[in-house]
């Protein structure tokens, strides 16, 4: 896919936020932001971006699973184990929810060290691989994440890692903003420029410009399903 017409772009953020909302996710999901292009009010929209704000698993909530048809209840002790011996993946109950894994296992994702990354598993979970969709992941609210991740870039002078500030909350807490769905489609939200939009957050006029510069160059070399987590 290249892009989404402006319509089917909303409508897919709405599919996003039905799935958060109604299905079980591999961490407990507290908001869901649209972020940049469509929230401007673009059409066509080349990238969708979104922002996940989700909870660290310290204590995996899980009902327990039932044991297997031939007795063996260590599938139901030990997911950990099951999932190592199945899938090459640690951590499941650990980083991810043992009862999403058992109901979504072809989602099930790993980091570079082999445990189970929960921003990976809910790319997995949510987009298709094909699809022009960039995913933010952090157990950080959006509006607190996007003055740390300034912070950062800073000082690395990377401005890749930014955060694009000008978002849009679909969902939060379990409540879904019709509302900000009707401006989506309408495009009703006033949004500054990008290189604008990081003056107001105390960027100079050149440093903003740079950092706005730098981080379209970056957005413009992704291409299919984009996704990065992080933990603040």
């Amino acid at each position: 896919m290249t892009g989404f017409d402006r319509s089917d772009a909303v409508d897919r953020l709405a599919e996003i936020v039905d799935t958060v909302a109604n299905e079980r996710m591999p961490v407990p999901v507290r908001e869901v932001w649209a972020v940049g292009d469509v929230a401007l009010g673009l059409d066509p929209v080349e990238r969708l971006d979104v922002y996940v704000a989700k909870d660290v698993l310290l204590r995996d909530d899980s009902e327990p699973t039932a044991a297997s048809a031939d007795g063996d209840e260590s599938d139901e002790r030990d997911p950990n184990a099951r999932f190592r011996e199945s899938h090459g993946i640690e951590g499941v109950g650990k980083s991810v929810r043992a009862d999403w894994a058992a109901e979504f296992p072809d989602s099930l994702r790993a980091n570079a060290n082999g445990h189970a990354a929960p921003e990976r598993c809910l790319a997995a979970h949510l987009l298709a691989d094909d699809e022009p969709v960039h995913l933010e992941v952090c157990n950080s609210s959006f509006e607190d994440n996007v003055t740390q991740r300034l912070r950062g870039a800073q000082l690395r002078e990377d401005y890749t890692q930014l955060l694009d500030p000008r978002g849009v909350c679909l969902w939060a807490e379990g409540t879904r903003s019709d509302e900000a769905f009707r401006k989506l489609r309408a495009g009703d939200l006033a949004l500054p420029t990008l290189s604008a939009a990081l003056e107001m957050l105390g960027l100079d006029d050149d440093e903003a410009e740079t950092a706005a510069r730098e981080l379209h160059a970056w957005r413009d070399r992704q291409d299919g399903v984009t996704v990065r987590g992080d933990v603040v």
